[in-house]
């Protein structure tokens, strides 16, 4: 019998014991079903930031408890540093994706462009290049607003980040992380 999914808080709590890896190919980002599917789970840690600084710092206290009887600040400073490294990985590897997708359909975009200007003048083949260079721009844009989107939703999670964990700075020697961190002031 399989063993039952996790439910509730404690699902978002911790990643799944089993996670996905979704080899992201070119089909990947012509199918923007799938590809908007695949960053909605990479939001999720962004969406739940509050609940999870919540959790981190009480497992951290919890923890620190049990070692050596102290609690306080140092378990809140290292509940924020988990979560920020939590957060970053996950922002880089969905900037990744989305300039990956970018590259991509730009790519099969410029190359439908040179194909419609070497072509000849038989009209129902420029009629189905052009149909496809409009549904490759029309791709081309909804994967670009992602980009947008990324800088709205780290925005929000650095705020609601910096509210509970006032007194954490990135350290100095991760740069693009320190970037991300200034960009979202």
């Amino acid at each position: 019998m399989p063993s039952k999914p996790q439910l509730g808080s404690l699902a978002v709590q911790t990643p799944s014991s089993r996670p996905q890896v979704v080899n992201v190919s070119p089909s990947t980002c012509h199918d923007l079903s799938l590809f908007k599917e695949i960053l909605r789970e990479y939001r999720k840690l962004d969406d739940t930031i509050t609940m999870r600084l919540n959790r981190a710092n009480a497992a951290m206290r919890d923890q620190e408890r049990a070692q050596d009887g102290l609690g306080g600040e140092n378990a809140q400073n290292q509940a924020c540093a988990y979560i920020w490294r939590e957060l970053v990985g996950n922002w880089k590897r969905r900037t990744q994706l989305v300039e990956y997708c970018a590259n991509v359909v730009d790519e099969d975009l410029k190359e439908k462009q040179r194909v419609i200007h070497g072509q000849s003048n038989d009209p129902t083949s420029r009629r189905k290049t052009q149909a496809a260079i409009f549904a490759n721009e029309v791709k081309r844009n909804q994967i670009h607003n992602e980009l947008t989107v990324e800088d709205i939703i780290r925005k929000r999670s650095v705020d609601a980040f910096r509210s509970r964990c006032q007194y954490f700075v990135p350290p100095l020697t991760d740069v693009e992380a320190r970037t991300m961190w200034d960009s979202g002031q």
